[in-house]
């Protein structure tokens, strides 16, 4: 594991981090909303194993990575392209996670066949979003954040700071409980062990310089992502569960009826904690066999 302090324009600084077979075919994580470069180890394992050089960062605002204000989602390529030059790789995979997911369309989309590959998992569609009742099937967390953001946004960040304080005290049978109305019962079952541990783990990592991060992420949904679906032209793979309550899964096929040619996955017995447990190592696989 080697972690790397990239510099890009305007003096920022992104934190990224390398894992995995450091000599192998390389394909970036995209963390999800709140996050971090911070790896799942059984992901990191699995890309030891499938000589698979694991990257991921920090996005603008969380753990050691320079906020941006205003970010669009489509700014992420130019990050992770930047991160690539000062690693020294030409073409890369990437896939990203739930709130990784609309920022790895993006690479798709405005990075062209620098881009072998790229997969979304669990990924948002934009709001408002033509034809898509946005908030239906979202548990109720969501929901009431996302509606108050679109409401009275200084209300919802100044929210948002009080809920990262209470996020930075959480332990994981706390994040279990807070998450409840998010839960389906296959991510309620999923939800133990290793991946609890992560998860809280992540979160305390990326939050622990502000609310920055989880506040530009969500407010980017809601601006012009700055790439249409529709330019894309390189191999694109959607994951999506029916059981998710916290992506529902109307955005996975709203995203899918965009994309040229994409290879869609919509899993009715699958949750959003099961896609990113079971499904991410797939995703990786699919990326590493299109060098």
């Amino acid at each position: 594991m080697i972690e790397h302090t990239v510099r890009v324009k305007a003096g920022r600084v992104l934190l990224a981090l390398e894992d995995g077979d450091l000599g192998g075919k390389p394909i970036f994580a995209l963390h999800g909303t709140p996050g971090c470069r911070l790896a799942y180890p059984p992901l990191v394992a699995h890309a030891q194993k499938n000589g698979i050089r694991l990257i991921s960062y920090d996005r603008p605002g969380y753990g050691g990575s320079t906020a941006q204000s205003g970010r669009q989602i489509g700014d992420v390529a130019a990050d992770v392209a930047a991160i690539a030059d000062a690693l020294g790789v030409d073409r890369f995979g990437v896939w990203g996670f739930s709130g990784g997911g609309a920022p790895a369309l993006g690479c798709a989309a405005l990075l062209g066949r620098r881009v072998v590959g790229a997969a979304c998992l669990s990924g948002v569609a934009p709001y408002p979003a033509e034809g898509l009742d946005w908030l239906a099937g979202m548990g109720e967390l969501n929901v009431e954040d996302f509606l108050l953001m679109f409401r009275d946004r200084p209300a919802w960040e100044k929210k948002c700071e009080e809920d990262r304080k209470d996020l930075l005290r959480w332990t994981p049978k706390q994040l279990e409980e807070g998450w409840a109305s998010l839960l389906s019962a296959v991510d309620q079952k999923a939800l133990t062990g290793t991946a609890v541990d992560f998860l809280v783990r992540q979160a305390h990592e990326g939050l622990r310089p502000g609310a920055g991060g989880i506040i530009d992420d969500t407010l980017s949904i809601a601006l012009p992502w700055g790439f249409e679906l529709e330019h894309i032209r390189v191999p694109v793979q959607i994951w999506h569960g029916e059981q998710d309550r916290f992506v529902p899964v109307s955005h996975g096929e709203w995203l899918a009826a965009r994309i040229p040619d994409v290879d869609a996955h919509i899993e009715p017995h699958q949750g959003h904690v099961t896609v990113f447990l079971d499904r991410v190592p797939v995703a990786q696989s699919w990326l590493a066999s299109k060098f």
